[in-house]
């Protein structure tokens, strides 16, 4: 019983660490979400780069509303 205690809590653990933290410069719904609703907090709107990766954070940016 103790043995299964221990199994349980430490892939608890484990599975807590593999979320955690940020994703890097992946694209994801939320980190869109949050940079779309900034540039709309500045009056500007979310826009992918020319030649930009839509996968990646980093091709994205705020420009003023045309």
């Amino acid at each position: 019983m103790i043995r299964l205690s221990a199994l349980v809590i430490i892939c608890a653990l484990m599975s807590a660490c593999a979320t955690a933290g940020d994703n890097g410069d992946v694209a994801t719904y939320d980190t869109l979400k949050i940079a779309r609703s900034a540039c709309a907090a500045k009056g500007e709107v979310l826009v992918l780069k020319t030649d930009g990766d839509p996968q990646r954070s980093s091709a994205y940016e705020c420009r003023k509303k045309p």
